[in-house]
C-alpha cells in the first residue's frame, strides 16, 4: 500500500494523490493501487520557516509521526510531496526518527528520485534551472545533488528569489498556498518571469521544485525548455515500488 504524507502543504498531498491515478494501469476501481493520503497540516510546521531560522520546531519530527501511523495503517512504501522537507537538516530528522522506532516502512527520496529521472529521461542534457521556495534554494537540496551529477545548475537571482519566486508561493494574498485553485495570475506570471530567466541564463530544463509550483506551470507555458515535475516523478516511483506492471509507459 502506498502512503502519502499530507498537509506540507495540502493541496501538494492531493496532487501527488491524482499523479499516482493518472499513472496508473487500471481499466476499473479495483485496478488501481491501494492508497493512503494523511492530511495532518495543523501538527507541521512550515518548512520553509524552519530552514530560515523562523522557527526552531523541526518539522521532520512530526512527519516521521505521520509516517509511522501510515505504517500502522498499511503503508508499506511512502513519498513526502514538499521538496524542502528533503533538506538534510529535516529529512535526516525523519530518518533518524524512523530508525529508531523500527519502522519498516520504504521511505522514497523525492529530489534523488528526480535526478535519476532526469539523467535516465534526458541523457543530453547538460544545464539544469531549478525553481523552489527559499528554503530549498538556501539549503541546496538540488543544486547539490545536481552538481554531484555533474551537472550545470542555474538558480535565479538572489533578487528576483525573493521579489518573484517566493512570493509566487507564500503571498498571503496571491501566493499559491493562499490561492491554490485557481491560481491567482501574479502567481503564474512571477514564476514564468522565473523560467525565462533561467532559459535566458543557459538552462536546457527547468524543475519545478516546489510541489506547488507545478499546480501553476505547464509544460507548455515553460516555452522550449524541458520541465520536470517532482511531483510527477514521485507518482511514478512510488507506483512502480509496489508493482511495475502498473505503471503506464513514459510519454
Amino acid at each position: 500500500m502506498i502512503g502519502i504524507v499530507g498537509g506540507t502543504g495540502p493541496y501538494a498531498g492531493l496532487d501527488l494523490l491524482r499523479k499516482v491515478l493518472d499513472n496508473t494501469v487500471a481499466g476499473n476501481d479495483q485496478e488501481h493501487l491501494d492508497t493512503l493520503l494523511f492530511s495532518l497540516p495543523s501538527g507541521i510546521p512550515d518548512r520553509t520557516a524552519y530552514l530560515l531560522g523562523k522557527t526552531g520546531v523541526n518539522p521532520g519530527v512530526v512527519i516521521a509521526e505521520v509516517l509511522i501511523r501510515l505504517e500502522a495503517a498499511g503503508a508499506t512504501v511512502a513519498g513526502i510531496p514538499c521538496n524542502t522537507a528533503h533538506a538534510e537538516k529535516i529529512f535526516g530528522v525523519i530518518l533518524d526518527r524512523l530508525q529508531a522506532s523500527a519502522s519498516r516502512i520504504r521511505l522514497l527520496h523525492m529530489i534523488d528520485e528526480t535526478i535519476v529521472y532526469l539523467a535516465k529521461t534526458y541523457p543530453g542534457l547538460s544545464s539544469i534551472g531549478v525553481l523552489s521556495t527559499t528554503g530549498t534554494y538556501r539549503s541546496g537540496v538540488y543544486a547539490k545533488a545536481l552538481e554531484n551529477m555533474g551537472y550545470q545548475v542555474v538558480l535565479p537571482a538572489p533578487e528576483l528569489q525573493e521579489r518573484l519566486i517566493h512570493p509566487a508561493i507564500y503571498d498571503p494574498e496571491y501566493g499559491i498556498k493562499s490561492c491554490p485553485d485557481p491560481v491567482h495570475p501574479r502567481a503564474r506570471e512571477n514564476l514564468l518571469s522565473g523560467i525565462a530567466y533561467l532559459e535566458k541564463h543557459g538552462a536546457e530544463a527547468v524543475i519545478l521544485g516546489c510541489t506547488e509550483i507545478p499546480m501553476a506551470v505547464s509544460a507548455e507555458e515553460a516555452g522550449s525548455l524541458m520541465v520536470i515535475d517532482p511531483t510527477r516523478v514521485l507518482a511514478r516511483a512510488l507506483i512502480r515500488s509496489i508493482d511495475p506492471s502498473k505503471l503506464k509507459p513514459e510519454n
